[in-house]
């Protein structure tokens, strides 16, 4: 693993304004949603989609949501860690196309809904699908509500899965 880029390589800047630009778009659709929607409003658009405001005090899938508020803290911190070593390790890895945008990505959504915390003290989802085959797993069906910030870290996860693969196919 290199530590610099290629001379032609991407460098750290672009990961960050791609880090940046998720961010600011979950941001965008969030205050859509905090501007026209009150809490548990809904507009049916499909059969199995609809847009919703949703707040979630916990972690993925409301993990934790009922604690008694020092999640919102715990997360916040978690979120910062996880910026300071996630831009450490683009700094480290510019060059490494797919393992980068993984990071970004995670990165630019982790960031989103650190802001969402800081700001409200619940992150905003508003990302609402459910199917029948569903409903023995979750309510209704309903896969639980997620935002822009939440498909980013999943893409990224995903992509950083895909990365390790293709690594390890290579060193054979």
């Amino acid at each position: 693993m290199a530590s610099t880029p290629a001379r032609n390589g991407p460098r750290i800047w672009v990961w960050l304004a791609w880090a940046a630009l998720l961010m600011v778009a979950d941001q965008i659709t969030k205050t859509l949603i905090l501007n026209h929607y009150q809490l548990g409003d809904s507009t049916v658009i499909t059969s199995f989609f609809n847009i919703v405001r949703a707040h979630n005090t916990g972690a993925a899938f409301s993990f934790l949501a009922n604690a008694g508020g020092w999640q919102r803290w715990l997360f916040t911190g978690i979120g910062a860690v996880a910026t300071i070593f996630i831009v450490w390790q683009l700094r480290a890895h510019p060059g490494q196309k797919l393992f980068c945008f993984s990071l970004a990505s995670i990165l630019g959504g982790a960031v989103g809904n650190v802001v969402d915390r800081l700001m409200h003290g619940y992150v905003v989802d508003f990302l609402d699908f459910h199917w029948d085959f569903l409903s023995g797993l979750f309510h209704g069906g309903h896969f639980p509500a997620f935002n822009l910030a939440d498909m980013a870290i999943s893409i990224g996860a995903a992509c950083l899965i895909l990365d390790e693969l293709l690594r390890m196919r290579r060193e054979r």
